[in-house]
Formats: structure tokens, C-alpha cells, sequence
């Protein structure tokens, strides 16, 4: 018998759809890495991007344990000479939820353009209205 090996063309994805509402970020995290990595099914290939779409909402409505919303500092360089800006979780959640969700989930990811391609099917939304209701959503569990 042959070994099996996947073929690019063959993957097929589904959408799953995410509601973070109350959900503890690094257990949410995990789950839609592994959905998005393609670890959640049985043609699993470590070498292609076998993995399906994730729709998340009610990104703002996350929870954190711990002093983290005090305490977590998300970084980002501006460019410029002494440009490195630190915002605390609390306020990130306020202004921009949804790179909370993204950030613990590329990091959960490969690195360079395998994991940038699976990155690039995370859909996040602050709300619980998305504009993905034309695909076939399926719940994810988490």
C-alpha cells in the first residue's frame, strides 16, 4: 500500500463560525489555530495549508484571566526613532478587538507564508453581525 499524500487541489474547506462571547482568549485562541492550521482533520499535511475558515464575532466580549487586562501590553513600532508604542490590553479591547483575537492566534501559527496564507482565512468581527452569511457556517466547539 502507498503512503498517502495530500494534494493541494484536493482540500476541501468549510467556514466555522466562532462566538467569543464570554470565551477565555487563550483556550479560543487554540481552538481556531488548530481549525485554521487544518490539525482538525484527517488529511492533515504539516507542508500545505489544509485548514478551513473561521468567522469569529462578539470579539470584544473575550475574557482574560488575571491582571492581564492591566498588565498585557501589545507592541508596535511606528518607524521612527523611539516610535516603540505600548497599549494594555484594556484599551486595545476598547479600540480594536479584533487584533487581540489575531495576534494570539498568529502566534499559535507557522511563521512565514504557509501561516500568513492560513492567517489570511481568519475573519473577526467586534459585533455579533458579519458579513459571511452566505457560506454555510458550521459551529465550532470550543
Amino acid at each position: 500500500m502507498a503512503t498517502f499524500s495530500q494534494k493541494a487541489s484536493a482540500i476541501k474547506r468549510e467556514w466555522y463560525l466562532v462566538d467569543a462571547n464570554s470565551k477565555t482568549l487563550g483556550r479560543l485562541s487554540t481552538a481556531i489555530a488548530r481549525c485554521l492550521n487544518g490539525k482538525n482533520k484527517p488529511e492533515y499535511s504539516p507542508n500545505l495549508d489544509t485548514g478551513d475558515y473561521v468567522v469569529v464575532v462578539n470579539a470584544e466580549k473575550i475574557r482574560v484571566t488575571g491582571n492581564k487586562l492591566k498588565d498585557k501590553l501589545y507592541q508596535h513600532h511606528t518607524g521612527f526613532q523611539g516610535g516603540l508604542k505600548e497599549i494594555p490590553l484594556e484599551k486595545l479591547l476598547i479600540k480594536a478587538p479584533d487584533r487581540v483575537i489575531k495576534s494570539a492566534v498568529k502566534g499559535m501559527l507557522p511563521k512565514g507564508p504557509l501561516g500568513r496564507s492560513m492567517l489570511s482565512k481568519l475573519k473577526i468581527f467586534a459585533g455579533d453581525k458579519h458579513a459571511h452569511s452566505a457560506q454555510k457556517l458550521k459551529q465550532l466547539a470550543i
